[in-house]
């Protein structure tokens, strides 16, 4: 004789009424409590019509991004107990295609803007704290703004002197000249010029 199941039963029999994995007592026996229960016959009229939907719908083809990424992330998927497991996951976000290529562009970029600027990066790893890039970086760039100031000052005092010095010439060579004019031109002793002579 066959027992009659409770909703609950019901429930957990029903996935695998509709996947056809449940034995034909199985079916018979949630067949016969859908018959006799008016909600258990609507959940299993409302799962059946979802089934039919999913097996009308085409297939659909997987984007080869999205399967390129499960790829990736299959290491993080799948843990690993133990010291090897921890040490693993430790260094999981390093290991990432996206950190190594974002170490190598700011490693790209230092090198371009040391090249640019002239300043001489010597970075290590430590060295990549974002704090101490930031102090790194304002104090090059105030020894920058320094030495700049310095040449532009070193430029202002050689120009002044340059000019200073250009008066004083000129000055000279006004002086000499009015001594020339004012001073009579000096008579050679013993050379008469001859007024007859051609």
């Amino acid at each position: 004789m066959m027992t009659l199941l409770e909703c609950n039963e019901f429930e957990i029999l029903l996935c695998d009424y509709v996947d056809h994995t449940l034995s034909a007592e199985g079916r018979a026996r949630v067949d016969a409590h859908a018959s006799s229960c008016a909600a258990c016959a609507a959940l299993r009229a409302d799962v059946m019509g979802v089934v039919e939907f999913v097996d009308r719908v085409p297939g659909v083809e997987i984007p080869k991004p999205l399967i390129t990424k499960i790829l990736f992330d299959k290491p993080a998927l799948e843990k690993q107990a133990g010291v090897l497991g921890w040490v693993r996951g430790l260094f999981a976000p390093v290991l990432e295609p996206k950190f190594a290529m974002g170490m190598a562009m700011t490693i790209l970029s230092f090198s371009m803007l040391s090249r640019i600027t002239g300043m001489n990066f010597q970075l290590k790893p430590s060295d990549l704290e974002p704090v101490k890039v930031y102090h790194a970086l304002d104090d090059n760039l105030h020894r920058g703004w320094e030495r700049a100031v310095k040449y532009y000052e070193n430029l202002r005092v050689v120009y002044e002197i340059q000019t200073r010095l250009h008066e004083w010439n000129e000055q000279d060579e006004e002086e000499r000249r009015a001594q020339q004019k004012t001073e009579p031109a000096p008579v050679e002793s013993g050379v008469v010029p001859e007024s007859g002579q051609k």
